[in-house]
């Protein structure tokens, strides 16, 4: 049996000059026109690549066991469903890079507490995922008077999507950053931002690049999956406020969700291991219990639980 390839090797098929044509269609001509190029290339890729479609319908398949109330399955139907969900994202996406999102476009919910919070004088960690749509932060942080907001990405592409992002507005303070590994450059560097107040986002939910890098084996969505030590080592390091945040799509509006998740997060020697297993399960049940509210928009087209899959 062939071994499944990692996230990262996959995500780094797209490329740059892909985005940039989709952003040009799509600040020339609009969404229903960029859906004309969109929707054919979605198609075919959910027709040619085999593993993503199974990753997909596997997926659904724990739904319908997990959660039968929501009525899903994996059928080619609802894989097909959640693709277009997908390339739906990518739009959104492309009106957030193009500041064609509005203020009145977002909804927040515990945003004025965090804000709070970091009006104290610090910023804050923030655990994101690749469930909804995180780029439409950007909305944040070019409104006025609003914190710098920096987003931790493994793709080697950062800083071409960091050009790609100015195109458009010269004064955004949305940041990526590329991170393999978080080295003690890395580390300071994000300090500074947190000792600046700003924001430092980083996704919780995909295995480190870096194959020595740890993982934690926990409860998700009714089986055994690999979630990332790093962001809550980091955490700790940064010794800040942490909160998760999710972006859905929701009647229509981006429905931003801040949740406070610790002041700040500590390990102690004697029970490090034990410690973080508790609190990346506990990431792991926020995760889960958003997806449940928009099963469709999670977008992690691989084999999330290979240990399960050993198992059966």
């Amino acid at each position: 049996m062939s071994k499944t390839p990692h996230w990262a090797q996959m995500e780094e098929r797209s490329v740059i000059w892909g985005m940039r044509f989709l952003l040009r269609v799509y600040l020339l001509f609009g969404r229903a026109i960029l859906q004309v190029f969109l929707y054919p290339v979605v198609i075919y890729y959910w027709l040619v690549n085999r593993q993503a479609r199974q990753a997909s319908r596997a997926y659904l398949d724990r739904l319908a066991i997990f959660a039968p109330s929501l009525k899903l399955h994996g059928s080619l139907l609802w894989s097909y469903r959640h693709f277009i969900s997908f390339a739906n994202a990518i739009i959104d996406k492309l009106a957030a890079w193009s500041g064609a999102l509005k203020a009145c476009d977002v909804e927040y919910h515990g945003r004025e507490e965090l804000l709070a919070r970091i009006g104290e004088g610090r910023g804050a960690l923030l655990l994101g995922s690749h469930l909804g749509n995180l780029e439409v932060c950007r909305v944040i942080a070019d409104m006025e008077n609003a914190v710098g907001i920096n987003v931790l990405v493994h793709t080697k592409h950062a800083e071409k999507f960091n050009r790609l992002l100015n195109q458009t507005s010269n004064h955004s303070r949305l940041n990526l950053i590329q991170v393999t590994d978080i080295t003690a450059a890395t580390a300071q560097l994000l300090s500074d931002k947190i000792d600046a107040g700003e924001l430092v986002i980083i996704a919780a939910d995909r295995t480190p690049v870096s194959s020595g890098q740890r993982v934690a084996e926990v409860d998700f969505l009714g089986a055994r999956a690999l979630f990332p030590q790093g962001p809550v080592i980091l955490a700790a390091l940064l010794k800040c406020p942490v909160y998760t945040v999710f972006c859905l799509k929701q009647r229509g509006k981006h429905v931003i969700y801040f949740d406070f998740f610790s002041d700040s997060l500590k390990f102690p020697r004697k029970t490090r291991d034990q410690a973080m297993q508790q609190i990346i399960q506990r990431y792991a049940d926020c995760l889960q219990a958003y997806c449940l509210k928009e099963p469709l928009q999670w977008f992690n087209f691989f084999d999330f639980w290979p240990i399960a899959d050993n198992d059966d």
